[in-house]
Parts: C-alpha cells; structure tokens; sequence
C-alpha cells in the first residue's frame, strides 16, 4: 500500500521556525520526485517546493525562497521541509506528494503527481 504521512506541523508565531517531514512507503522512493503544495483556507492549492529523485534538483516557489529548504533522505524514504522565518501568509495545510521521473518539476502542476499524502496544518500567528 502506497503511503506518504505528513508530520511536524503545528502553531508557532510569526518569525518561527517548523521542519515538515514526508515519510514514504509502498512504493520505490528513489525513482519519484517529491513536492510540497499547501492549501489555505478559501485559497486554491499551490506548490512550495520540490526535490528530484536524486536531490540534485531543488524547485521553490517565489514567496518561500530564500526560507524554505528542501532535502531528502532516501536511506529513511523520507522528505524534509524547513521552514523557516515564517509568516502568517504561510498558514495552510501542507501536503508531500510524488511524481514519477520525467515529471515536469519546476511548474508544480499537480497531473504529474501520483501520491498524495493526508497534508499536515501549519498555522502562523501574527
């Protein structure tokens, strides 16, 4: 059974730090790219970030980079997300999903990904 589980969101404030993880199983993890996309309330889903199979490509959207870093482990089967000097405009709840190699990354267009996890809530008080 494909799983990925979300973890380690929570409430901090504004100027916090949080480290998501991604823990994959079901499926050879090695052979997927992983992104973040987050959804906030009465806003349509968006991507955040994304990590080749490798770790050797890394994509951000605008408004986190130069904050957020992805990284992954593929001996734990597991993505990372930190996160850091977050804002109130960063609460939503965030989901890890993986594509296949060959996936076109750097647009975040969610057709090319075919795992999604339950998402974990991330809120940011002001």
């Amino acid at each position: 059974e494909v799983q990925l589980v979300e973890s380690g969101g929570g409430l901090v404030q504004a100027g916090g730090s949080l480290r998501l993880s991604c823990a994959a199983s079901g499926f050879t993890f090695d052979d997927y790219a992983i992104g973040w996309f987050r959804q906030a309330p009465g806003k349509e889903r968006e991507g955040v970030s994304c990590i080749s199979s490798s770790g050797g490509r890394t994509y951000y959207v605008d408004s986190v980079k130069g904050r957020f870093t992805i990284s992954r482990d593929n001996a734990k089967n597991t993505v990372y997300l930190q996160m850091n000097n977050l804002t109130p405009e960063d609460t939503a709840f965030y989901y890890c999903a993986a594509a296949p190699r060959g996936a076109e990354l750097g647009t975040f267009a969610s057709l090319w990904y075919d795992y999604w996890g339950q998402g974990t809530q991330v809120i940011v008080s002001s």
